[in-house]
C-alpha cells in the first residue's frame, strides 16, 4: 500500500528522459543516420534531434510516437517509455499519485476551487497553469499541460473506470483566462457528465444556509485501486497526502458521502451547468 507523500517538487527529475534520449542516439549511430536525417525521417529539425540526445529539451509524447515508427523496428521501446516519460512531467507531488488514478478502479472527486484535472480543457488547463504564482515559464506550461491533458484517457480506458466528480457552483462560475475559456470548459463537463462511466453533481452555493454543509474542509479525492484497497489524496499549496490507513480513510469516505447527499442530483446537476454554458434556458 502507499505510503503517506508530502514531497514538495525537487526540480527536474527526468532520468528515463536521458535514458530514452541515449537510446536514440545509440540507435541512430547503429544506423548511420544524422540529426538531420533522423529529424527529417520523423518530421522533426536536426536541432529538435540535438536537443533531445543532449537533454536540453525533455522528449514530448509526440516525439516518442514519431522515434518508434522511424527507430523502433517494432520492438516497443519508445512506445513502452511513453507512460514513464509522461510521469516525469507531472510535478513530483503528484507522480506517485499518477499511477494510481490511471489504473483505478474507481475515483470519487470533489472539488472546491477548480475543474478536477481528468475533466479540464486544454484551454482552461493552460489558463490555469499559466495564472499561477510563482509563475512558471511558457515551455513548462505546455509541458504540464500535455501530461494533463494525457489523463482523460481514464475516461476512456477498457476496462473502463468509473468516475465521480462532486464540484462546488463557484467552480463553475469562476473564469481562468477569459469567460470564452470558462464556458468551452462548461461545455465540456456537459459532454463528460453524459458519459455511461461518469458522475457529476453539484454542491449548491447556498447549501450553507441550509445548516449543515460537509464541503467546508475542502478537496479530497477517493481512489479504489484495481485491488479494490481504497486510499484517499489530498493536496494544498504544493504539498500532497496519499492516506491509506484505513480508520481514516473511512472517516474521509462518510464525509464524502455526506457531501454527496448534499449536493444537486446528477439530473439537476447537469440541467445547472447546461444554463451556465448556455445549452439550456
Amino acid at each position: 500500500m502507499p505510503k503517506a507523500d508530502g514531497n514538495k517538487d525537487r526540480g527536474e527529475e527526468r532520468p528515463t528522459s536521458l535514458l530514452i534520449a541515449e537510446i536514440a542516439r545509440i540507435i541512430r549511430l547503429e544506423k548511420g543516420l544524422t540529426q538531420e536525417a533522423l529529424g527529417k525521417l520523423i518530421g522533426y529539425t536536426g536541432s529538435a534531434v540535438s536537443a533531445l540526445e543532449t537533454g536540453a529539451q525533455p522528449v514530448s509524447d509526440a516525439m516518442l510516437e514519431r522515434l518508434e515508427d522511424g527507430l523502433g523496428d517494432r520492438r516497443g521501446i519508445f512506445e513502452a517509455a511513453r507512460k514513464y516519460i509522461l510521469m516525469e512531467k507531472y510535478p513530483v507531488r503528484f507522480r506517485q499519485f499518477s499511477q494510481l488514478e490511471a489504473k483505478a478502479f474507481a475515483i470519487s472527486a470533489y472539488q472546491t476551487h477548480v475543474v478536477d484535472g481528468l475533466f479540464q480543457t486544454e484551454d482552461y488547463a493552460r489558463a490555469l497553469i499559466g495564472g499561477g504564482y510563482p509563475p512558471v515559464p511558457q515551455a513548462k506550461v505546455e509541458e504540464l499541460v500535455e501530461a494533463r491533458i494525457a489523463r482523460k484517457a481514464l475516461l476512456d480506458r477498457d476496462p473502463v473506470s468509473m468516475v465521480e466528480l462532486i464540484l462546488d457552483e463557484s467552480v463553475l462560475l469562476r473564469p481562468f483566462g477569459s469567460w470564452e475559456v470558462l464556458r468551452g470548459q462548461l461545455h465540456s463537463l456537459v459532454k463528460d457528465a453524459r458519459r455511461d462511466n461518469v458522475t457529476v453533481q453539484v454542491l449548491p452555493l447556498e447549501r450553507g444556509l441550509k445548516g449543515s454543509y460537509a464541503g467546508a474542509r475542502g478537496s479530497m479525492k477517493l481512489v479504489e485501486t484495481k485491488d479494490h484497497d481504497h486510499v484517499v489524496y489530498l493536496e494544498i499549496e504544493d504539498e500532497s497526502i496519499l492516506v491509506s490507513n484505513r480508520a481514516k480513510v473511512s472517516g474521509l469516505s462518510q464525509r464524502y458521502a455526506k457531501i454527496r447527499a448534499q449536493a444537486l442530483s446528477p439530473d439537476e446537476s447537469l440541467g445547472l451547468i447546461e444554463r451556465l454554458a448556455g445549452e439550456r434556458k
